[in-house]
């Protein structure tokens, strides 16, 4: 079947609709089975702007998944993708997380940058230069809904997973780092914190080897498709550890060494 763009809105109201009431995350076999991740990210563009006119906001970056090791093995794919950080679902550091809002909630421990300047479009692939074109930096907690996925099945719904705007669901972000170039992020321990007990640590360089190779992917991943990185946009870039599935009441953080840290609470 030749999708058209009827069957790529049909498929993002499917998923709004399971959102909606909280359905178990399967994959899409309607109005087909997804055929390509052309079509996955079409499908997730048009459910990004289903979840603006309903939260009455709009697109304040990106995130980046599956940029380690970790990540991959614990879905069971070997590349990373890519999805929406919507402006409503940005939160400051200590914010207050409803878990009953979310059909899973699930934490993930991660560097965020905040870009400079607009990006622009290029013949060449971006790699480190693109810390030209960075503001800052941030500890942050990706908020993701993954639904109870069944994690065994994910290999065979990796098209779904794109679709469904990489499961993102918000971002806390603590205050800028202190005293750290971008090219020296690689270096930074973040050690993952749940009420004060550790529950991983990863290195900068676990990033796709470094946070600013993370970030050069997602300019050339979005270069292919003609979209630019804009001055202002969030740039979320993956997990340092493995994902976290902490329970309401309860305190999630991530110290990035002794230059910055971010926390949340469940409640």
């Amino acid at each position: 079947m030749a999708w058209t763009s009827a069957h790529i809105d049909a498929a993002a109201a499917a998923l709004m609709e399971q959102h909606q009431r909280k359905a178990r995350f399967e994959g899409l076999r309607e109005p087909a089975e997804l055929p390509d991740a052309g079509t996955a990210y079409a499908v997730q563009a048009s459910l990004v702007t289903r979840k603006c006119a309903l939260l009455d906001t709009r697109p304040a970056g990106y995130k980046i998944a599956l940029t380690t090791k970790t990540m991959r093995e614990l879905v069971g794919y070997a590349d990373s993708i890519s999805g929406r950080v919507l402006a409503s679902q940005v939160y400051g550091d200590a914010a207050q997380i409803q878990a009953a809002n979310f059909g899973r909630l699930a934490v993930e421990f991660e560097i965020a940058f905040v870009m400079r300047a607009d990006l622009p479009l290029r013949p060449s692939p971006w790699g480190r230069d693109i810390a030209d074109y960075i503001l800052r930096a941030h500890p942050a907690l990706e908020l993701v809904d993954d639904r109870a996925a069944d994690y065994a099945a994910l290999p065979g719904n990796i098209l779904t997973l794109i679709a469904d705007n990489a499961w993102n669901a918000g971002l806390v972000m603590g205050p800028p780092l202190r005293d750290w170039a971008f090219d020296q992020l690689d270096r930074v321990e973040g050690l993952a914190l749940v009420n004060g007990q550790e529950v991983g640590r990863g290195r900068g360089s676990d990033v796709l080897g470094h946070p600013l190779d993370a970030l050069a992917w997602l300019a050339n991943h979005l270069q292919l498709r003609n979209i630019p990185l804009r001055g202002g946009d969030i740039v979320t870039t993956g997990s340092l550890v493995k994902t976290q599935f902490p329970q309401a009441l309860c305190e999630v953080a991530l110290r990035l060494a002794d230059t910055g840290a971010v926390s949340a609470r469940l409640i």
